[in-house]
């Protein structure tokens, strides 16, 4: 049996009919069992089960172990009793087909998606206005997605849009605006096929025509659903300290501050470093200007991170910009550079660990 097939337990023909149809849509095999002896010998380790109304009562008989995600699924309205028998089971949904297919192949697919590890996800905030976060949060994505599937989220309402930075301003997808109507589970799959992309780069970004207000609920869901679907995450974080940035924080494996060379952007950038909350994962520090000012090593010390990369002031990067080549247009210049050893110490190191 392999092990990574969802379940189904049931006899109805009608019903394994609409499920085989519904899996296929997911992109995963299930194994069809009946039964409470062959459900029973497959309970504890199947990614998801599936109980059909006709055999939930004899498998509930049956006294199964507890466990996450046991659903029971029937045709058409539902009786009452079928609750119960749930109950018994310790399902944590009653199902109705058709009503509920979408749900059921997002389930589905998500079940096809947990084989693989959950990508590595990085925060990029900026130690003060003008720091280049944001661009270099581009740059490490444009990197990044050279090598391994990656989504580069978008998290500040009030800036220039980072697709605008990428020039994906004009491609085709949602933005958060739609994602902010959805409700419930998200899976990856619709996730990746509903975003703006080009090649292994997807964005979610922010809408041109009116603000929207970014809630933790629909973070959790997006970053839930890009670490379930893509290999790398880039999310570009806001300065302020709220709900919705304490929650992207929290589900980083990786924060990287950015911070320029002078006086006051060091200043700056130790009390980012200080609003960042105490559970903050890895820290890195990247810095950008001319050394003739605060040396990054002298940064370092007194942020207590260490120093990830550092980079000059790039000359031509605007009109890289300003033309929709991104801003790792240049493979040769000190963005690109810096960019690169950050996807080689969070990215590539990675992938050859879990190799």
């Amino acid at each position: 049996m392999d092990v990574s097939a969802p379940i189904i337990v049931s006899a109805d023909p009608l019903l394994l009919s609409d499920l085989h149809r519904l899996c296929a849509a997911a992109g995963v095999v299930p194994e069809v069992v009946h039964g409470p002896e062959q459900a029973l010998r497959h309970w504890a380790g199947a990614p998801v089960i599936l109980v059909g109304a006709d055999s939930a009562a004899v498998v509930a008989a049956s006294s199964p172990p507890r466990r996450p995600r046991v659903h029971v699924l029937g045709r058409g309205p539902v009786p009452d009793g079928l609750f119960r028998d749930a109950l018994g089971l310790g399902a944590e949904t009653v199902a109705a087909l058709p009503a509920s297919e979408t749900w059921l192949v997002e389930l589905l697919t998500d079940v096809g998606d947990g084989g693989a590890a959950p990508g590595v996800t990085i925060g990029v905030i900026g130690g003060s206005g003008g720091a280049g976060a944001t661009v270099f949060a581009a740059a490490l994505a444009q990197l990044a997605s050279e090598v391994a599937t990656t989504l580069l989220v978008d998290a500040d309402p009030i800036g220039a849009g980072i697709d605008r930075v990428l020039g994906l301003e004009s491609r085709d997808g949602i933005r958060w605006d739609s994602m902010l109507q959805t409700t419930g589970r998200l899976s990856s799959r619709s996730l990746r096929e509903a975003l703006p992309r080009t090649g292994q780069l997807s964005v979610l970004t922010w809408p041109t025509d009116r603000p929207v207000s970014l809630q933790a609920f629909a973070m959790r869901e997006v970053l839930s659903a890009g670490r379930r679907g893509f290999d790398v995450v880039v999310a570009d974080l806001p300065r302020q300290r709220d709900a919705v940035v304490e929650e992207m924080i929290s589900r980083c494996d990786h924060v990287v501050l950015v911070s320029t060379l002078t006086v006051p952007g060091v200043s700056s950038a130790a009390r980012v470093a200080q609003r960042l909350p105490e559970l903050t994962p890895a820290r890195h520090l990247v810095t950008r200007g001319s050394r003739a000012g605060v040396t990054p090593e002298a940064v370092s010390r007194l942020l207590r991170m260490p120093l990830l990369a550092t980079m000059a002031d790039q000359r031509g990067l605007d009109e890289s910009i300003n033309l929709g080549a991104g801003p790792a247009r240049s493979r040769r210049g000190a963005l690109a550079r810096a960019a690169r050893m950050g996807v080689r110490s969070l990215v590539t190191s990675r992938q050859a660990a879990a190799a």
